[in-house]
């Protein structure tokens, strides 16, 4: 009898466990409000890994980053607010007194628009802190328009936005 005692707590703890978010796929829009595809965002033990499977955009080389805001407003995603920073860093991968968590390697679109690609942030969580995704307002991955240079501030010199999608643990 003590024995189911035991097992008791454990199941219990267990159910608790799997509230954790740990993968979500987020829908990406293009400006005119268009799905392109999603990216799978999971949580790992080195940060969060992404996977982009998305059709539609210019083919090149375009800078991707997390912003601050889940608000993902077409046609210019400006209500998306900037790069995430909780740690006030200064922007770019290649800068010394950088990155933001928010800094992502850019994407390579190909020629038929397509891009199928996985990037690591590691600076960002899917669990609670500073550094979470998956705060009370959401966040969001924003795709330029063009490449991300490393060092420029705020944002690269990537120019406009051209693709959202909203991370959030409501489906809305």
């Amino acid at each position: 009898m003590k024995r189911a005692w035991i097992l008791i707590p454990l199941i219990l703890l267990t159910g608790c466990l799997e509230k954790d978010i740990t993968k979500l796929d987020v829908e990406m829009i293009n400006d005119k409000g268009d799905s392109i595809g999603k990216v799978t965002i999971q949580e790992m033990s080195s940060g969060v890994k992404m996977n982009f499977d998305l059709k539609g955009l210019p083919p090149g080389e375009h800078a991707v980053h997390i912003h601050d805001k889940g608000i993902c407003k077409a046609p210019d995603f400006k209500a998306a607010g900037k790069d995430l920073n909780p740690d006030k860093k200064k922007h770019g991968l290649l800068h010394p007194k950088g990155a933001h968590a928010g800094d992502l390697p850019n994407l390579i679109v190909e020629e038929d628009e397509s891009v199928k690609a996985e990037l690591m942030a590691p600076k960002v969580t899917l669990k609670e802190g500073k550094a979470s995704l998956l705060t009370k307002e959401g966040t969001s991955i924003i795709i330029h328009d063009g490449k991300d240079d490393g060092m420029s501030q705020p944002e690269g010199d990537a120019n406009g936005r051209i693709a959202c999608g909203k991370i959030s643990k409501n489906k809305k």
